[in-house]
């Protein structure tokens, strides 16, 4: 017997889609515009997780370049058949409005540590999508459908459709098979086949405080599908809920015969306030009733915080708290911003032991950023890192920032100032505004060495500097980071979907024959919860 504690994957893991293989269990969570594409894990025992390689490592896989904030992987759908695993995922180019542009793709593999094949193009008719396998050996695909007609454009049912696995394609014609309930927002659909009948579970009310989970069945897999009565899970009743937002899962169930629900879940700072640490997975114990529905375990619709697994725990090495970069490659932990990371935006190599970033384009890019981040997932948390730079102008800089995307964000960094001396900035952007908390920089002369560390305290952050790694000086204050949350969004009229990472880039706005004209060295890393 093995104890969950919820999250079971903490900080930005949001749409998680869970298979189980054997003994073994396999856990793919959505990335948006962060690269590579898709987050894999593998567990034993369903509370402690491994990373595993992404699977959409080539841009051939996951064109993300100019990709808008929140855009990009929505909702992928990992499933197992014949000893072949399928992904199933929406590369999300435009959200915004009453359109929305969302090609879903097939990828898949033998080897989960291994190349995954190139991506067939399914559709574009909606999000979420996902792949059935029925016990006849036929196929479908599944996904929510978006109504972009003026008079409706909302969410308009769920789709299904055959997909021939020898043609490669979709055939025949799509089928809604499930329009939801009056709570709406009818997404994340995801198929299972138990005791004669078809089982659909989709998340509904929409991914903030009004989401919640609810099943429906039905004898044929056209339909017509009849709805539970009452949701799987929901918090949208309960306010003092520690995880709230709880919505969007998929289903597994052990050797041992019991059933799970992994789902989506966010923890606020206050009640119903911000969750800094995005959309975080968790985990709970499921049965099926008398009457053939499933119910949480514990009763009621509040999924638990805490959940006792029948299996024998089994244990992997902790992420190291300091990443130094005398590696080959970047560990899964690090992610880059929409586009990869290769020789264009950096190196391993052109020094060894250190990340060499070279200055590309701002900070607010959504095309080539040099950017390397990892995820807040701790509400206390510190990082630290080492760099050396040598700017020759204002335009070039190079720092540590702590990211929500290119709208919210912190950024402490070196520049040149006018008089030829390197100098300190922190610059900040709340929800499209621009601010800088000093009101100026800081001059550290010639020095071009310098360590750099943030702290974060639930919603404030603060950063210190250092010229010998020992003693350290706060610059920029005490700032509020609760728009580093989707929360934040609801005052500038966009959708926020993210969370918040923790990296280090360089820029280089001054551009230049010998572009790019400068580079940053970051000889470490480190992260620790507090």
């Amino acid at each position: 017997m093995v104890k969950a504690i919820n999250p079971i994957i903490p900080g930005f893991h949001p749409d998680p889609s869970i298979c189980r293989v054997g003994d073994d269990y396999y856990l793919a969570t959505s990335t948006f515009q962060w690269f590579p594409g898709v987050q894999l894990y593998h567990s034993r025992d369903l509370v402690n997780w491994e990373e595993l390689p992404s699977p959409l490592r080539r841009v051939s896989q996951l064109d993300m370049k100019g990709d808008p904030n929140s855009g990009g992987i929505w909702g992928p759908c990992l499933s197992y058949c014949d000893g072949t695993f399928y992904l199933i995922y929406t590369n999300t180019k435009n959200f915004h409005g009453i359109f929305k542009d969302t090609p879903n793709y097939l990828v898949t593999t033998t080897d989960l540590y291994g190349d995954w094949s190139e991506p067939i193009y399914l559709n574009s008719s909606g999000f979420d999508p996902s792949m059935f396998h029925d016990d006849d050996g036929k196929k479908y695909l599944l996904n929510m459908r978006w109504d972009s007609r003026m008079e409706n454009h909302d969410f308009s049912g769920i789709m299904l459709q055959e997909y021939s696995e020898t043609e490669k394609k979709l055939i025949g014609k799509p089928t809604v098979i499930f329009k939801g309930t009056e709570v709406g927002a009818t997404e994340a659909p995801h198929l299972y086949k138990k005791d004669g009948y078809y089982y659909l579970m989709v998340a509904e009310g929409g991914t903030m405080y009004n989401h919640g989970i609810r099943m429906a069945r039905s004898k044929n897999i056209l339909g017509p599908y009849e709805a539970d009565p009452a949701p799987l899970l929901t918090v949208r009743h309960n306010p003092y809920s520690p995880l709230q937002r709880t919505g969007h899962g998929s289903l597994t169930d052990t050797k041992n015969g019991e059933w799970y629900v992994t789902y989506l879940c966010g923890r606020p700072i206050t009640k119903k306030g911000r969750c800094i640490l995005g959309r975080e997975t968790a985990i709970a114990r499921v049965i099926w009733d008398k009457k053939g529905w499933l119910r949480l375990a514990e009763s009621g619709l509040t999924p638990p915080v805490e959940c006792d697994i029948d299996l024998e725990e089994v244990k992997y090495p902790p992420l190291p708290e300091t990443v130094t970069f005398d590696i080959d490659e970047l560990p899964h932990t690090f992610k880059t911003l929409r586009i990869p990371f290769d020789e264009k935006i950096g190196s391993l190599a052109a020094r060894k032991g250190y990340l060499r970033l070279y200055g590309k384009d701002s900070i607010t890019s959504w095309n080539t950023q040099a950017l390397v981040a990892r995820r807040l997932q701790h509400h206390h948390a510190e990082a630290t890192v080492k760099m050396e730079f040598h700017p020759e102008n204002f335009q070039q800089m190079a720092g540590l920032t702590v990211m929500y995307d290119t709208y919210n964000f912190f950024y402490l960094y070196m520049s040149q100032d006018d008089n030829g001396g390197n100098t300190l900035r922190v610059f900040a952007r709340d929800s499209l505004k621009f601010y800088n908390p000093l009101m100026g920089g800081i001059s550290i002369g010639d020095a071009t060495t310098v360590y750099l560390r943030v702290n974060i305290d639930e919603l404030t952050l603060r950063y210190s500097y250092s010229l010998d790694g020992v003693n350290y000086t706060d610059i920029g204050g005490e700032l509020d980071c609760s728009n580093l949350s989707d929360e934040a969004y609801g005052d500038i009229g966009h959708e926020g979907h993210t969370g918040t990472f923790i990296g280090m880039c360089c820029q280089d706005l001054s551009g230049g024959e010998n572009e790019p004209a400068c580079y940053a060295d970051f000889e470490f890393f480190t992260y620790t919860s507090k």
